[in-house]
């Protein structure tokens, strides 16, 4: 069972602008409650008790936020104060903290609601690391709430990932939330890079593949969606 997760919450939250102004994007309350506690609570309650969080942009508040949290979790900083490194750059720093088997990754900014099964659990059920080196939790572009792009990927029936081509349409968007093989974090090309560069490495394997999601997914990333959120939840 995978116990081991990497919250990425060091961005700059600039489409979340004013209300990162003066607090960090994680810390933007969607539901009555922060952005991060709702990923740290899915984590939580899908067996995660060690979770390594970047932290750049009001690093101090994400740190106090996350001393306060009550429970079993063990929370590890990795500190991107003097630079921000991207998602790649950013695995690379914590790999040290992430340890040598499998573990789950999420953006600090995506929420999403379980369906009929325990969004982690049925994802671990699916992993394979015997043919994979990551597995992308994906949400139909028609569910794909708060988000206006073309999507993200195909998926074949075996559930391998090919990329959207330009000027086309994909039927899946990426939701934040993944599990990946340490094996993938190696040889980054520059301090600073995307996550992209990894999934193309296993994307010309046949080692990236996705699972669709059955719950509900939101886009938080700016502040629009968020009443929408809340609508949608039944919230206030």
């Amino acid at each position: 069972m995978i116990d081991t997760a990497m919250l990425m919450a060091a961005g700059l939250g600039k489409r979340m602008r004013p209300l990162t102004a003066t607090r960090p994007k994680p810390l933007v309350k969607v539901a009555g409650k922060p952005l991060m506690d709702h990923a740290l609570d899915r984590l939580e309650a899908g067996g995660i008790r060690k979770v390594v969080v970047n932290v750049h942009y009001l690093a101090d508040t994400v740190e106090a936020h996350l001393r306060a949290r009550k429970g079993d979790v063990e929370y590890l900083i990795s500190d991107e104060r003097g630079r921000l490194l991207e998602t790649g750059g950013g695995l690379m720093k914590a790999k040290p903290l992430l340890g040598d088997k499998p573990f789950l990754c999420a953006n600090s900014d995506n929420l999403w609601i379980d369906g009929p099964q325990e969004t982690l659990g049925a994802m671990q059920a699916i992993w394979d690391p015997a043919r994979m080196d990551a597995l992308l939790l994906l949400v139909p572009l028609a569910r794909a709430n708060c988000h206006g792009g073309p999507g993200d990927f195909h998926m074949d029936a075996t559930g391998r990932l090919t990329r959207r081509k330009p000027a086309h349409v994909a039927p899946f968007v990426f939701t934040g939330v993944q599990i990946m093989s340490p094996a993938l974090l190696a040889d980054p090309p520059s301090d600073v890079f995307s996550t992209n560069i990894f999934w193309n490495r296993a994307m010309e394997a046949g080692r990236l593949h996705g699972v669709s999601h059955q719950g509900l997914w939101f886009d938080v990333g700016t502040p629009r969606a968020i009443p929408i959120v809340e609508s949608m939840l039944g919230h206030g």
